[in-house]
């Protein structure tokens, strides 16, 4: 509120819009520096009119080459090979990798384990969400070679830090007073968790394991660019050959599996749920 006088000593109050700044002043102060920030990052990378209009001829001639979708006889055998990886990998994947997240899962909730298992099992966590798959699929490539075994290793190590550190949020919300009960009926730490803690959490870890699934059906066809394997492995494949029509072919397929698999787990959760 601004308060200001008029010359009969009547006292008005002018109403002004909240601001979360601490003064109108700093406010403007910071938005004067976004806008300078927006336009040296501008500046910085070189948008150039020119080059955006001679982009755009080389953008229409590439969209051209792109059509029709060539779906020939041996690009369709090509992309059956592709998918069938793609789907293989990602099935792998989530079983190891929710079976490598369960135990850190549970050591990684407060309420469930002493402190030093807590922090080793939330350091695990933090490094497997520190680097992105394409990095991780470039090591194991290296490691084990080219092919799908590297993409199913390398989204099991991306399924432990999703589905592990949701899953520990998870079970740090369950209702205590179970286990206490349990507890206190004379239950060991280990009958404790699977009787108390594990009916909880149960379609919690169900739902969180299909939509791990989902994820590394779409995660599959991206990390076979860097030679893991899937239908990735085929498109990079098509792009270097300069065969863009069977490129779009392949992209086209994708997206069908990736609805597919959306549509198929959305109704596997409403039916848990």
């Amino acid at each position: 509120m601004d308060r200001f006088r008029q010359t009969d000593d009547t006292e008005y109050i002018v109403w002004r819009r909240p601001t979360v700044f601490p003064s109108y002043r700093v406010k403007y102060l910071t938005y004067i520096l976004l806008v300078g920030f927006v336009l040296w990052s501008a500046w910085a990378i070189r948008i150039s009119p020119e080059r955006f209009i001679q982009g755009l001829g080389a953008t229409a001639e590439f969209l051209e080459s792109m059509w029709p979708p060539d779906f020939g006889e041996r690009e369709r055998e090509l992309i059956r090979e592709g998918i069938g990886e793609t789907l293989a990998m990602a099935v792998v994947a989530t079983i190891l990798g929710v079976a490598a997240s369960l135990p850190v899962a549970f050591m990684a909730a407060r309420n469930l384990a002493p402190w030093p298992v807590y922090y080793f099992a939330r350091s695990l966590i933090m490094i497997s969400r520190s680097f992105h798959s394409l990095i991780i699929g470039i090591i194991f490539v290296v490691a084990v070679g080219f092919g799908p075994f590297a993409g199913a290793l390398t989204l099991s190590f991306a399924t432990v830090g999703f589905y592990a550190k949701i899953l520990a949020d998870d079970l740090e919300n369950i209702d205590m007073g179970q286990l206490r009960a349990i507890e206190t009926a004379g239950a060991n730490k280990l009958q404790v968790i699977l009787y108390g803690a594990v009916p909880q959490a149960l379609p919690r870890m169900i739902g969180l394991a299909i939509y791990r699934w989902d994820i590394n059906v779409r995660s599959s066809t991206i990390i076979g660019i860097v030679g893991a394997g899937g239908i990735g492995f085929t498109l990079l494949n098509a792009f270097d050959r300069y065969q863009y029509d069977f490129a779009v072919a392949i992209l086209i397929v994708i997206v069908a599996i990736v609805l597919a698999g959306e549509v198929a787990s959305a109704m596997i959760r409403r039916r848990i749920r």
